[in-house]
């Protein structure tokens, strides 16, 4: 089975400390500290990366889930808001917001709807997320019809 890796340097303390991530592949090494996580400070976060990875996964689950029963999707858009609160455990991913807009040819919105719950269910990412208390998902089936070139981006 495939491994994947990133890594993580920190230096300091919890609150004026910084460190750097680094994805394995090189593609992405960048700042995180305190205020990037807790504050809107700049630099990354965990949460945010956790939100990129979902946010990949659950559209190629999609892209599968539609392939199997013999759709082409012309292109899926999907936002992952992953929501950072504090229980009585200390700082914890309470909820995650997929959000996604497919454009699809053919497909009815309640086959979409279905497709789209299942790409959920199945997802890598939202599987080993399961301890999240609450995963929600937004589906949009768009006109396949629609020139995909000025639409704007989901906010």
């Amino acid at each position: 089975m495939t491994i994947r890796e990133a890594s993580a340097q920190w230096q300091g303390t919890l609150k004026e400390g910084a460190g750097r991530l680094r994805l394995g592949s090189g593609v992405f090494e960048g700042a995180y500290s305190f205020p990037s996580r807790f504050d809107n400070g700049p630099g990354t976060n965990p949460e945010e990366l956790i939100a990129a990875a979902h946010a990949g996964c659950f559209s190629m689950a999609l892209a599968a889930a539609l392939g199997s029963e013999g759709h082409t999707p012309g292109s899926i858009h999907t936002t992952a808001r992953v929501h950072l609160g504090a229980t009585t455990a200390g700082p914890t991913i309470t909820r995650i917001e997929l959000k996604t807009q497919a454009s699809v040819a053919g497909l009815a919105a309640e086959d979409f709807e279905r497709l789209a719950q299942s790409a959920k269910a199945g997802c890598l990412v939202s599987r080993a997320l399961a301890g999240v208390a609450t995963i929600t998902l937004k589906a949009d089936l768009i006109d396949a019809a629609i020139d995909h070139e000025r639409k704007e981006p989901i906010q």
